[in-house]
């Protein structure tokens, strides 16, 4: 299964619906089924950017992305926060530069929404953005990203099958859930896909114990976060051909209330169609939340009904209406965010 490249260090747009409260995720007020209007209304555009990045447009020092982050169409911002930001030494929790942007944003009406990054692309091993502590006791593996819409690129994950790995990882959610539950718009993990570099590999990696990790993270990230929304992306899974764990994770969303989304928007693209999106389909008005991004390559795509690149309607019209999604984070090169709004 070949690893698609994901959100790290790209910049783009998110955010929960307007109709929350402020810094609370919407609750879906059936047990397993939204409303016609919650599935079929309109879809909240939002800005996706990197922590970093984020900092930068704030501080003024990119004022091209601050204002569009001030933009009335725009309802708040999702950053990515790799795990190394939001802990040094182990069980020693950073939370000031969530706390700043969420500040800044509650100042403006706006919602944050955070994902918690635990895997890195285009990264030498030795770089990845994970706690130093994680890095000493080889918890960290390497990847490879054989995308064929992309060059080929090695990067590297947080070997989450290694229970001890897991554990400190599990840690810092609860103490981040303690500190911002029901304040953040929402909490995810990033994209399922990926495919671990064995014949480099030191932490003993298999597919079937990424994915009972990934599950495990799942459960266990939902059951910290009771009042804001947790989400966990999900695209493609390795050595799933048969798509059955894949159904395991979706059955799991809608038991259990967990938002699903994904990185990328594409519509009718034929790898993704026979992955995560017929279940996004299939499972449409079943889950809690449906939120997708639209990535910088995901612009440059060409729409196979045309040959040309996807517009920004085909893009929100298929989120909506086939994948069920009721937010796109939208990355900032995106073409009608280059206009201010009139």
């Amino acid at each position: 299964m070949m690893m698609h490249r994901g959100a790290v260090g790209s910049v783009a747009l998110a955010a929960l619906a307007l109709t929350t409260t402020v810094g609370v995720a919407a609750a879906d007020p059936l047990p397993h089924r939204t409303t016609a209007s919650a599935a079929h209304g309109k879809v909240t555009d939002n800005l996706y950017m990197s922590l970093g990045a984020f900092e930068d447009a704030t501080s003024g020092a990119d004022p091209k992305v601050k204002a569009m982050i001030d933009r009335p169409d725009i309802g708040g911002v999702q950053v990515v926060a790799p795990w190394k930001a939001l802990e040094g030494k182990q069980g020693e929790y950073r939370w000031s530069r969530l706390d700043d942007a969420l500040t800044y944003l509650q100042e403006r009406h706006k919602k944050l929404y955070v994902q918690v990054q635990d895997r890195f692309f285009d990264v030498a091993l030795a770089d990845a953005n994970v706690p130093q502590y994680v890095k000493d006791e080889g918890g960290v593996a390497p990847t490879v990203d054989e995308n064929p819409d992309n060059p080929t690129t090695h990067g590297a994950m947080v070997a989450q099958w290694n229970t001890g790995v897991r554990a400190d990882f599990q840690a810092m959610l609860k103490a981040m859930a303690q500190r911002f539950d029901g304040r953040l718009a929402g909490v995810n993990l990033p994209e399922t896909a990926v495919e671990v570099d064995t014949a480099n590999d030191r932490t003993a990696y298999t597919s079937a114990s990424y994915i009972d990790a990934e599950i495990d993270n799942m459960r266990f990230g939902k059951s910290v976060f009771t009042r804001t929304q947790f989400i966990q992306y999900i695209n493609f899974l390795p050595d799933d051909d048969d798509h059955t764990r894949m159904r395991e994770m979706f059955d799991l969303a809608r038991k259990d209330r967990i938002g699903i989304g994904g990185p990328d928007t594409l519509p009718d693209r034929p790898y993704q169609m026979e992955n995560s999106y017929k279940f996004l389909h299939e499972y449409k008005g079943s889950l809690p939340l449906v939120a997708m991004a639209v990535q910088e390559p995901d612009i440059n795509a060409k729409d196979p009904r045309t040959g040309k690149p996807y517009t920004r309607g085909r893009f929100t019209d298929f989120a909506r209406d086939y994948l069920g999604a009721r937010q796109l984070f939208w990355t900032v090169e995106a073409d009608w965010l280059q206009t201010p709004r009139a």
